[in-house]
Formats: structure tokens, C-alpha cells, sequence
């Protein structure tokens, strides 16, 4: 079995791509394409474990259910975008697999059996895999985002790599509500130059070589306009999962485009 890559997905904002609400359709249509194009990166893939920054729990928690129902996590959207589907079957064996790296990589784990999959999962999978066969399963975050925590999490998943499971950290490189542009106004100067700027060192970051990759990542907070970008981090945690079971391996930036004002961009790490 080859090793598959580890990616980190920018997921949007609600149910982008899916619902008119007057976003610009040349940038919402270049982050389809490249959801679109994310099964290329993984083309032996045989299961989904999806990271997503829309959920978060004191331990790190397994969806188990078999057939996960559609958990519509956004307010505000128009009528169609509570109607959106994806039936990808659950992994319960997958969970338990996860389960075991994870306790014995000496982490605390618990189990959730009504979890549906969130927006942070079907809005960019729903493009990536439209035929909802592959199994998939989703693992929270850690509620303290603590990064450190969240590479060692990452380290203790790197096996899967090599067992068909194609690991996916779901969220954005840019998470401040006030910076993007809002529909009929200019650019947001602070949101564009802050996200650049952030764009930049989150890049450098990411090709840079291991142990300097992670310790990088750990200090986020010393990137330029980190909180900014950032105000709460749960949409980077993501990032650190997937730099943590890409383990040496090196990074690229298949997705790096402005949207709504601000930067944003992709990671993949050991892809070909």
C-alpha cells in the first residue's frame, strides 16, 4: 500500500460553492476546484478521517455511527443550503483503530454514536467524493487547542498512512469573520494585509524542514498578525494535526488564492 499525503483543507465559510449569496464566483468557483481535485491527491485512498474545526471535545472523540446524519452548523444561509446531502457510510472499524494509536500514543479517548458529519466535513467532500462511497470518519479537535497536543495527536495517526486512509485537517488559513470582504464594500486593508503577511510566515512555516516545521507551528502566535487571523484558533488546529502525522515529510501549496479580500490557502504534505 503507497503512503498517502495528509492535507489541510480550506473549507469556507457555511455552505460556499453550494448556495447564491453573492460571494464572487470566480473565487468561490477556483476553492470547488480545487476541493475537486483533492481525490487526485490520494488516488488509493480506502477511507476519510476528517479533522474538522467545528468540533471540538475535552478528549479526542470518534464518530461511530455507521450512517452519520448531516449536522447543519450555520445560520443565516438561504433555504437550499439545509437541504444539502452527503451519505458517506461511517468507518466504526476505522474508530477503532484510531482509538488504539491514540491510547497508545497516551491519549484519553471517548466515543460519539449521534455525531453528524459537520459543514467542515461535507462542504469541500461533498465536491472532493459527490459519490459518498468512501467510509469516512471524523475526529475533534481538543477543546484547550493546545498545538503541541494537537501534533502529537497527528504523530499518533501517522500509521494510517500507510493502511488507505487518507487524513484530512479541515479549516481555514484566515478565520476572521470582521477582515473578509463583505458583499458590495471595498477591501478590507487590515483583513488583505494581515492575511498575507500571515500567508507568508504560515508557508515558510510548513516547508520548513522537522523538528524546526513543528516548533514553528507550535509558536504560531509569534506570526505576524497572528491574532488577527486568528482571534480563536480552532480553524489552524486542523493544520497542526496534519503537520504531525506528515511526519518529515515535505510540504506544498496547491491552493494559495484571495478570496473575499483576504488569503488563503491549502497544504498538502508528502504529496507527488
Amino acid at each position: 500500500m503507497t503512503r498517502l499525503p495528509v492535507v489541510y483543507v480550506p473549507h469556507g465559510g457555511g455552505p460556499w460553492s453550494y448556495v447564491d449569496f453573492g460571494l464572487p464566483h470566480a473565487e468561490v468557483q477556483s476553492l470547488a476546484d480545487y476541493w475537486e481535485s483533492l481525490p487526485a491527491a490520494a488516488p488509493d485512498a480506502k477511507a476519510l478521517l476528517v479533522v474538522s474545526a467545528h468540533w471540538e471535545a475535552a478528549r479526542p472523540t470518534l464518530m461511530t455511527s455507521s450512517a452519520p446524519p448531516m449536522l447543519y452548523d450555520f445560520y443565516g444561509f438561504p433555504p437550499a443550503a439545509y437541504q444539502l446531502s452527503w451519505s458517506a457510510p461511517g468507518a466504526p472499524e476505522l474508530a477503532g483503530r484510531v482509538k488504539g494509536l491514540l491510547t497508545g500514543a497516551g491519549f484519553t479517548t471517548a466515543e460519539d454514536p449521534e455525531r453528524g458529519f459537520d459543514h467542515g466535513t461535507y462542504v469541500p467532500l461533498k465536491r472532493a467524493y459527490p459519490e459518498a462511497r468512501l467510509p469516512t470518519l471524523q475526529l475533534s479537535l481538543l477543546r484547550d487547542l493546545d498545538p503541541e497536543r494537537h501534533l502529537a495527536l497527528g504523530r499518533a495517526l501517522a500509521p494510517l498512512r500507510n493502511e488507505g486512509v487518507f487524513i484530512l485537517g479541515s479549516g481555514m488559513s484566515y478565520h476572521n469573520m470582521r477582515g473578509f470582504r463583505r458583499r458590495g464594500t471595498g477591501r478590507s486593508a487590515a483583513g488583505f494585509e494581515a492575511s498575507h503577511a500571515f500567508d507568508e510566515w504560515l508557508r515558510g512555516a510548513v516547508c520548513a524542514a522537522e523538528p524546526e516545521r513543528a516548533k514553528q507551528l507550535a509558536g504560531w502566535l509569534q506570526a505576524p498578525h497572528a491574532r488577527h487571523v486568528h482571534p480563536r484558533e480552532e480553524h489552524l488546529m486542523p493544520l497542526m494535526v496534519v503537520a504531525g502525522a506528515a511526519g518529515s515529510d515535505g510540504a506544498s501549496l496547491p491552493y494559495r488564492e484571495e478570496i473575499m479580500g483576504v488569503r488563503v490557502s491549502a497544504v498538502h504534505f508528502g504529496a507527488t
